[in-house]
């Protein structure tokens, strides 16, 4: 009976508690829109995307959405979101920035990554905040991480960072090989860079890479740099994060699958997409998070001043069903180590 009654009483300590931070959070949350409503404000973000509304993206802007909501920014009552997606096309970015640009709004959000370097050449004056971009400093974004510097600051992918654990993954399912190719959008700024990193990783794998662009969005534009693809023997296959690639994923997948090749992807829609794999950051954690960015800069602070933020949460993603298509035995060494298995 003694034990019973103090797990009563531990229990009811630690529903109080709960109870506590639940209150303290919507307490916060009310304050910071009851200060919003008091000024009258109504506050205009942009958020401009190369991506289309495909079902990953769908969850990593409710993330940020819900971020939103936690600080006290209601949609329609104190905050007016304009959105713009460039559908895959990268030629449409600088237009869509202009075009927001032109609407006067308080912070332009840019995600996934490419769509920060056009909002950059449209404005340097309104605050703008990426999500997911993979060299901030090497395409010109910042000038530095800790010390951006300018009217630009964000949330960095690890794209670039992860590339050699992918091929390290890759090599792991098809020893073997000598050869692994990688799928990338010449037209996106931010994916050259990752190319130079892969070859320069590859030869501690005892690989080479063979890049393989492709040269426009329409689906035909992938079918042919599969055909490029199909010519070389090639143990695998690292897709680059690219929205443009993103649109088209189901199909790199089921060309992944004729051509016998063990595909990866970078974050988990790709797996779920039908590759065999992906591996890296939690995008809806990213996404959720920008708001807090997004929150200090509508308070008043400068871009200038806020160090650019990396990711703390990544996923490993296996596709059961896609190993059973390529007749692919994965190894437990990898099953453990997933925090996904997609059967």
């Amino acid at each position: 009976m003694r034990q019973l009654r103090i797990s009563n009483f531990a229990l009811r300590n630690s529903l109080t508690i709960i109870y506590i931070l639940a209150l303290a959070l919507n307490t916060l949350a009310a304050v910071r829109g009851a200060e919003a409503q008091q000024t009258g404000k109504v506050w205009r973000i942009g958020f401009i995307s190369l991506n289309s509304d495909t079902e990953p993206y769908k969850r990593w802007n409710a993330a940020f959405r819900e971020g939103l909501r936690t600080l006290g920014y209601v949609e329609g009552d104190n905050v007016i979101i304009e959105q713009r997606y460039a559908a895959g096309q990268v030629e449409r970015l600088a237009t869509l920035a202009a075009e927001l640009v032109s609407r006067k709004v308080d912070v332009l959000v840019t995600a996934p990554a490419g769509s920060a370097v056009f909002a950059k050449q449209a404005t340097s004056t309104i605050p703008i905040v990426f999500i997911g971009e993979p060299d901030p400093v090497g395409t010109g974004l910042v000038a530095s991480l800790a010390h951006p510097g300018g009217n630009v600051t964000g949330l960095a992918d690890a794209h670039a960072d992860l590339i050699p654990k992918r091929l390290d993954l890759l090599k792991q399912l098809t020893p073997s090989a000598s050869r692994i190719a990688i799928l990338w959008n010449p037209a996106n700024p931010s994916t050259a860079p990752q190319v130079k990193i892969a070859e320069a990783a590859a030869p501690a794998l005892d690989t080479t890479i063979l890049p393989v662009g492709v040269k426009g969005t329409r689906r035909d534009d992938v079918d042919q740099a599969f055909e490029t693809i199909g010519t070389d023997h090639l143990g695998g296959l690292l897709v680059l994060g690219d929205a443009t690639l993103g649109i088209h994923r189901h199909r790199i997948a089921e060309l992944s699958i004729q051509h016998r090749l063990p595909t990866s992807g970078t974050h988990s829609g790709w797996a779920e997409g039908g590759l065999l794999m992906s591996y890296g950051t939690d995008f809806v954690d990213l996404f959720r998070r920008s708001a807090l960015l997004v929150d200090k800069i509508l308070r008043g602070a400068k871009p200038a001043g806020l160090p650019v933020e990396q990711p703390t949460k990544f996923e490993l993603v296996v596709n059961l069903k896609t190993a059973k298509a390529l007749r692919l035995t994965i190894p437990p060494s990898i099953l453990v180590q997933a925090d996904e298995v997609i059967q």
